[in-house]
């Protein structure tokens, strides 16, 4: 009976505690994160499941995540070498939900659900807006250059970059093909700097704007027709996937949801999409990412200097859409109002609202929300082909 209980106390968790100090400490960072989760509602669908990831794989002896297995399976010397089949032998079950975010399927899934939920009718109402987009992804550039002068390799530099496009889903996209060893940290970071978007680009959006600008009020948006709104995902899916073949998972899966959405005949699979699909995708994806943040990999100087260049990016994302702003507000004399620049990163409909709550400080009357949902949305367009041009250069 003695030697029985001696068996359960060795193989317990308890008595494996004192292997690793970082497990320890990746057990207490896992319960802060469900507290912003939970109390903060810090992007809760998905820092709740990324945290509860990191909590079961840093338990000790729960064996269901072996960060050893994926070292053999990016190692060309090694007989595991990109065999899924190993995994699915040999994994534990996070081993095996993790299969859908290296194969880049939960990513492109959730880039579906996200699709049938958009509108893209203020970007075809304003164009123009597409740039706005575009600028607002210089802190992509900005954060790579910076990881560059820090000593990154050329990968790492690009996955941290991504996270100036405020899109988690397209940030876990390119982190896994380039930097999967990075992959917990800038995910954590990416949705963490999302959540506070409402705490980061307001002092931003102010400093770089005058009162008058911020008052003005712009016209109404014209009503897009349901043809428009069908021809725009098969015309921008056939034009960027012959540009950039690499972004075709991402950019592909949000085009075919939103056609979903937009063409009127299949509204069961919208449906799913939006809801059902979205909600599984989404726990799955969380707990597969929060087990890559293995104490002994996650608890580094790089983790650091990835939440620092994180913030940076966003920083700097902010900045280019206000600033392109201001000069499309001087072109067009006081037509365009530089708040909506802000929100040309991808956080939808988070940035948007930003942009229409410091319009209304400036001016109580002032209506900039669907003006600003123009460039948010094209944000989502941009930090996918930011995406695909990092891959196609470094993958």
């Amino acid at each position: 009976m003695l030697e029985i209980l001696q068996r359960i106390w060795e193989s317990s968790g308890f008595y494996q505690a004192g292997g690793s100090w970082q497990g320890l400490v990746m057990i207490v960072i896992a319960c802060v994160l469900l507290y912003l989760g939970i109390v903060k509602k810090f992007e809760p669908l998905l820092l709740v499941g990324i945290a509860f990831g990191t909590l079961l794989t840093n338990l000790p002896g729960a064996d269901i995540y072996h960060m050893e297995m994926w070292d053999a399976f990016l190692d060309p010397n090694n007989a595991a070498y990109h065999s899924y089949g190993t995994i699915l032998a040999n994994g534990g079950f996070l081993d095996i939900l993790y299969i859908g975010v290296k194969a880049g399927i939960y990513p492109s899934l959730i880039f579906l659900g996200v699709g049938a939920m958009t509108d893209f009718g203020p970007l075809l109402s304003n164009p123009k807006s597409l740039f706005l987009g575009a600028a607002a992804q210089l802190g992509v550039y900005m954060a790579f250059i910076l990881a560059i002068v820090l000593g990154f390799s050329g990968n790492e530099a690009a996955a941290i970059g991504i996270i100036g496009g405020a899109d988690g889903p397209t940030a876990i996209w390119l982190t896994n093909q380039l930097a999967p060893h990075l992959l917990g940290a800038i995910a954590i970071a990416a949705y963490s700097y999302m959540a506070l978007i409402p705490l980061i680009q307001p002092p931003i959006m102010r400093a770089l704007t005058t009162k008058k600008e911020r008052e003005i009020k712009m016209e109404q948006l014209r009503t897009v027709t349901k043809r428009e709104k069908i021809i725009f995902p098969i015309v921008v899916t056939i034009f960027t996937v012959l540009l950039l073949p690499s972004v075709a998972p991402l950019l592909g899966m949000l085009m075919l949801g939103n056609l979903f959405k937009e063409c009127g005949v299949v509204d069961r699979l919208s449906d799913t999409a939006q809801n059902a699909l979205m909600n599984i995708i989404t726990i799955f994806l969380g707990i597969s990412v929060g087990a890559t943040t293995v104490g002994e990999r996650f608890l580094t100087p790089e983790t650091l200097y990835i939440v620092g260049l994180g913030l940076l990016a966003f920083c700097f994302s902010t900045a280019g859409g206000v600033l392109l702003g201001k000069l499309m507000c001087v072109i067009t004399k006081g037509k365009i109002n530089p708040l909506i620049g802000s929100a040309g990163v991808s956080a939808v409909p988070m940035a948007a609202r930003v942009s229409q709550v410091e319009g209304q400080k400036a001016n109580p009357s002032n209506f900039l929300l669907m003006h600003a949902m123009g460039p948010n949305v094209a944000g989502v367009i941009g930090s996918a082909v930011a995406a695909g041009f990092l891959l196609a250069i470094f993958g």
